[in-house]
């Protein structure tokens, strides 16, 4: 059987800078974000640890292929995914935990 997988956004604070990954694992890889201290990722550096925006996918090989369109799509393609899905760019962080 094959495990599913799931595409996020993370952003800043201030909403400024984005960062688009996928993982077969949401709840353990947005963990790893906001408490891991490895001092040489993007994400540390740029204190982006706020997830905005997530879809989950029945494969991982699919949520690869999403993720790689939402990279190489622009930033205000990326905002308005967003917009559509939390219009207030509030932290999911305790929403997926109840999962």
């Amino acid at each position: 059987m094959k495990k599913g997988g799931c595409i996020y956004i993370l952003t800043n604070k201030n909403n400024t800078t984005l960062y688009v990954g996928v993982t077969s694992n949401l709840i353990k890889r947005i963990h790893e974000h906001k408490f891991t201290e490895s001092t040489k990722s993007f994400t540390y550096r740029y204190n982006i640890n706020k997830l905005v925006y997530y879809e989950t996918f029945h494969s991982i090989e699919e949520a690869i292929i999403r993720e790689k369109q939402l990279k190489g799509g622009s930033r205000k393609k990326k905002k308005e995914l967003i917009n559509s899905f939390n219009p207030d760019w509030k932290d999911l962080w305790d929403d997926i935990q109840k999962w």
